[in-house]
């Protein structure tokens, strides 16, 4: 695992830290880093940029003289784009260049970045940013001694700590090529575009949290999907009637149907016995 020492504001060594070796001992990933910077680019775009087509310029829409006889080119509408004045074609609209990118690449990408600064040694751990007031002169002071600035040039650096650090955030606000950032606001841009980095222990222990690999794995119940109760299970189908199977035709020796065992109906009475049971009850 890589250690880095610890200093205080004087620039004195006052111990060493252990850094996490899957957040600040990963290999460069080029690709990786350079898909989170588009990213983060093409998010902070406005999309607002516009043009005017025909029917937004104002102008006539009558034809401003008859097709044929005058000698001159044909015409529909001042506000065509074949005219000064008249409307743009295909230009720019307003659209939103914001897209999604995976939780785990955008991680990867800051790991990456940052173990990059580490090997460079451009990573500074300072046991704690404090200050007595909101003073930049004590600011600039504590970047003179740790060697991030002089009078002839300042190197670009990204200073976190906690935000509720009001003095730090106070004092650092009005000096250039300078940012102060939490550890839940960092991102890839700021990572790439300032030089130096500059922690304090206690931002050291949450970037090896939030950015530890074995927290992306965690989910929720620990990604398992649980059974549902018999309760709420479907109703179980019930098994069809089996259906009789249609008697079998039996044949003679003659090869004619043999009649089959169904019972005769009843024997119903007679026409006449049925006219006379009328008349008599009429």
């Amino acid at each position: 695992m890589p250690t880095v020492k610890v200093r205080n504001l004087q620039n004195k060594e006052i111990g060493e830290v252990t850094l996490s070796d899957a957040v600040f001992g990963v290999e460069l990933n080029e690709g990786l880093i350079h898909a989170a910077v588009m990213n983060y680019r093409a998010n902070g775009r406005s999309g607002n940029s516009a043009t005017k087509t025909r029917g937004d310029v104002s102008g006539s829409g009558r034809k401003l003289w008859k097709q044929k006889g005058t000698g001159r080119a044909r015409i529909a509408s001042l506000r065509s784009p074949l005219w000064k004045g008249g409307g743009n074609v295909h230009g720019p609209q307003p659209r939103d260049w914001s897209y999604q990118m995976p939780k785990k690449m955008r991680r990867g990408a800051l790991r990456s970045a940052l173990s990059e600064r580490v090997r460079e040694g451009n990573l500074i751990v300072i046991d704690e940013l404090s200050f007595a007031g909101p003073r930049t002169k004590d600011f600039i002071g504590a970047l003179n001694t740790l060697g991030l600035a002089d009078k002839n040039a300042r190197a670009k650096t990204l200073i976190i700590d906690s935000l509720d650090n009001e003095n730090l955030v106070l004092s650092s606000r009005n000096v250039e090529k300078t940012k102060v950032v939490n550890s839940f606001g960092l991102n890839i841009y700021d990572i790439i575009y300032h030089e130096k980095l500059v922690l304090s222990r206690a931002a050291v222990e949450e970037l090896n949290d939030l950015l530890d690999p074995k927290r992306e794995g965690k989910g929720e119940g620990n990604g398992t999907v649980e059974a549902a109760p018999a309760a709420d299970a479907a109703p179980a189908k019930k098994p069809r009637a089996k259906k009789e199977a249609a008697p079998a035709v039996e044949l003679t020796p003659e090869g004619d149907i043999a009649p089959l065992d169904v019972e005769a109906p009843a024997e119903l009475p007679a026409i006449g016995e049925t006219t006379e049971e009328g008349e008599n009850n009429g």
